[in-house]
């Protein structure tokens, strides 16, 4: 696998080594020793799976205990996946990165505890697969505005494409009033 620092260094997108031949394809998504190396040491306890319509976006969702660190994945379709850093004590606080993330490109995404998270779906349908380094605790889960000027993601919204999005998204707070991390 290849770990490649993206503009947060802390989040990593991974580029596997894809085995193919006329049957179709191998690759390896997780190997604990080769993470290690590339500093990434968190034990994953939940697998995460997400079927989303064109146009949905989700998030952008942090855990303020129980924070939760995310390998996130695509195996049908394609997102563009988005972390934001909400650690207080970082040079990178309130900043986001976002990659493009397709059953085509096989990448992943690593996001660490302290980041909010979320994805728009850019394909008819697109099935997104999470492992997460801690339980979901609902009485934690916090919700960050996906449309903060503060913040000003880039977002690839498809012209036409009615936006999908949950009553609870679209109500997230604002970078300046969101439960944070030191």
């Amino acid at each position: 696998m290849e770990f490649k620092t993206t503009t947060i260094p802390d989040v990593i997108l991974i580029k596997p080594v894809i085995f193919g031949d006329a049957r179709g394809f191998f690759m390896e998504t997780y190997r604990q020793s080769e993470f290690a190396e590339a500093g990434i040491h968190e034990k994953f306890v939940q697998d995460n799976h997400s079927g989303s319509t064109l146009g949905t976006l989700r998030g952008l969702h942090y855990q303020v205990k129980n924070t939760q660190g995310k390998l996130v994945q695509v195996v049908t379709g394609e997102i563009f996946d988005v972390a934001v850093d909400l650690r207080r004590s970082s040079p990178s606080f309130g900043t986001w990165v976002g990659a493009v993330l397709s059953a085509e490109n096989r990448n992943q995404l690593w996001i660490p505890p302290g980041f909010a998270h979320g994805f728009y779906v850019m394909s008819d349908w697109a099935n997104v697969l999470y492992k997460v380094t801690d339980y979901y605790a609902p009485e934690w889960d916090r919700t960050l505005l996906w449309s903060d000027p503060a913040i000003g993601i880039n977002w690839p919204i498809i012209p036409g494409v009615d936006l999908n999005i949950s009553s609870k998204d679209s109500q997230g707070q604002l970078l300046k009033d969101a439960d944070t991390f030191d």
